[in-house]
């Protein structure tokens, strides 16, 4: 069983093979030369004993390592997730190692290696980052840590950990780096003047008197003839206002962009304007849908409403059918009976298709504000505005001048239907998108 051990844990380390080289070398030159020969046999046989002294060393009693795999339960989509190895030695002397992760076949990473040098009973640790693209389960595998002696003749291998899942969520990374849009609802900014702002909805807060600068559509008679004094109603803004993200997962939202699809964008922004949104104390719900529909949460701002959109949109993926804006008119009218703000995430590959949706998109704006958010090609935009020099170039900037501008007839052609629309980059909807529905809130337009 010892046996079977060692044969399973042991290599031949970098040093072996240039020993190997040099004593063959020797026994070459020996041919000629006997005494050549002689200092050959006697390298041989100080090879043969530092050979057995240092496999005893890497396998002496108490002399082992210990190491582990320090991993999040949860990554987050299109960031960077911090992955840290320790490793603790129990070598009474200086030992090189080189750390092997089994990473999830997602990442399709077959030359990883980490190579540091751990000092006596030391403790080492290591720090590496993946970006994961997809979302889903993703399964690390066994943790190698090939560990030799100064001698570097051979090296033995430890492998630790086991199988460790986990599971890779939208952008919670990215969710929390636009929250901070909503914190002037709350706390000015350090060093920076307050400015009042005016609430314009009908959710009375209290009267106070009058000073300049007010309102005088607000001013409250009664209150002024008891006090004697000019007293104006202050509102606040509304809140509990029902907001849905209506998700589109048909074919055109498989388009990829940066490694990851416009699906994986529109996720991400979804999770952080619905961290946002609960923020300001709205009710946010989540509709996703292509041919059917596939998930339906309905409107809340309870605690663990964003735990239920993340959820929601864990195991959302794209599909190939076209998607069926009927159907999503259907289940809006029975499923949304309020006049809610509706943000809808789709694209349209070409202003026909647009005006085949335009009838639906219409009847859903009449009951509720309707804001479709569309994706630009920064790719045709940058070749649209490339300098060309040949017959190929010319041809292919005037496609992609014609694609930009379709893009921006859709845009034209839904607002002149009284569409509200946005055109965005993938790399800049959230902030777009989230700048959007601050400025709804502040028109009151809900």
């Amino acid at each position: 069983m010892r046996l079977l051990y060692w044969y399973k844990s042991l290599f031949l380390g970098r040093n072996f093979f240039r020993f190997l080289i040099g004593l063959t070398l020797l026994f070459l030159l020996g041919y000629w030369w006997e005494w050549v020969f002689s200092f050959a046999v006697l390298c041989l046989v100080t090879f043969m004993f530092l050979l057995i002294w240092d496999a005893q060393r890497l396998y002496g009693k108490g002399n082992t390592l210990s190491g582990k795999r320090v991993l999040s339960e949860k990554l987050s989509n299109g960031d960077e997730n911090q992955i840290e190895v320790i490793l603790e030695s129990r070598y009474p002397f200086i030992i090189h190692t080189e750390v092997i992760d089994e990473l999830p076949v997602q990442f399709q990473v077959r030359d990883f290696l980490l190579e540091a040098e751990i000092a006596p009973w030391g403790t080492k640790r290591f720090t590496y980052s993946l970006t994961p693209r997809v979302r889903g389960e993703y399964v690390f595998g066994q943790l190698h840590v090939f560990t030799q002696s100064p001698l570097g003749l051979f090296k033995r291998r430890f492998s630790m950990e086991g199988q460790n899942s986990c599971k890779v969520y939208p952008s919670f990374i990215h969710m929390r780096k636009f929250a901070f849009m909503t914190l002037h609802q709350k706390h000015p900014a350090e060093g920076i003047k307050r400015i009042r702002k005016l609430g314009q909805s009908l959710e009375f807060e209290h009267i106070k008197e009058y000073v300049p600068g007010d309102d005088i559509r607000s001013m409250n008679w009664k209150a002024t003839a008891k006090r004697a004094n000019l007293m104006v109603n202050v509102f606040q803004e509304q809140k509990s206002q029902p907001i849905y993200v209506l998700l589109d997962t048909g074919r055109t939202m498989k388009m990829p962009f940066n490694g990851m699809t416009l699906l994986d964008f529109g996720v991400n922004s979804a999770l952080a304007f619905a961290n946002v949104g609960l923020k300001m104390r709205d009710k946010v719900g989540l509709l996703c849908f292509s041919k059917t529909l596939q998930q339906t949460l309905p409107a809340s701002n309870r605690k663990d409403q964003l735990g239920k959109v993340s959820d929601a949109l864990y195991r959302l993926d794209t599909g190939f059918p076209d998607t069926d804006f009927e159907h999503l008119y259907a289940k809006v009218n029975r499923n949304i009976p309020t006049r809610s703000l509706l943000l809808l995430f789709t694209n349209f590959e070409h202003v026909d298709a647009l005006k085949r949706q335009l009838p639906y998109l219409q009847a859903l704006n009449r009951k509720h504000l309707l804001v479709v958010v569309i994706f630009e090609n920064t790719v045709l935009a940058t070749l649209a505005k490339a300098k060309v020099g040949t017959i190929p170039e010319v041809y292919q900037k005037t496609m992609a001048q014609k694609l930009s501008m379709e893009k921006k007839q859709m845009m034209l052609e839904m607002e002149r239907r009284g569409v509200s629309c946005l055109l965005t980059p993938p790399e800049q909807l959230t902030v777009n998108t989230i700048n959007k529905y601050l400025w709804i809130k502040s028109k009151n337009l809900i």
